[in-house]
């Protein structure tokens, strides 16, 4: 038996700021998962910006950490 030929799948073509957003949206995505699966076993979670960023042409973004409680947690 032979072994099927892979070939790379076609990337789209996108250039880099819209990558970017695309990047931004996949990794929303998956954090609120993640956020979705703590709640459901039973933790709070919570989004805190840690810092933001600035690149000196008037743009920012904001960094996050997250913090995460058990439901029976003593404050």
């Amino acid at each position: 038996m032979t072994k099927p030929a892979f070939t790379p799948a076609a990337m789209p073509d996108s250039n880099s700021r819209e990558r970017a957003i695309e990047r931004i949206a996949e990794a929303s995505h998956r954090l609120n998962e993640a956020v979705r699966r703590a709640l459901e076993a039973g933790y709070s979670v919570e989004l805190v910006r840690a810092s933001r960023c600035h690149d000196g042409s008037g743009n920012w973004g904001d960094q996050i950490v997250p913090t995460v409680r058990e439901k029976d947690a003593v404050a």
